[in-house]
């Protein structure tokens, strides 16, 4: 584990963002940069696209594992 360092403005949007989607801050700033490097590796994928691959992903692994 290690530190970042952001802005004050991005923690408050950070803080204000994970409010509303009830996650910690923590959580939240894992769950933009994941979608960032998804998006960045997938330029041509919807957020919804991204989403739902990650699901799919998620299901099958689950999947997998409870046969």
């Amino acid at each position: 584990m290690g530190i970042v360092k952001i802005s004050d403005e991005l923690h408050e949007e950070l803080r204000s963002t994970s409010h509303v989607m009830s996650r910690s801050i923590n959580a939240q700033a894992e769950f933009w940069i994941k979608i960032g490097k998804l998006a960045e590796h997938n330029p041509t994928k919807t957020f919804a696209e991204l989403i739902q691959a990650e699901l799919t992903k998620h299901i099958d692994a689950e999947t997998k594992n409870n046969v």
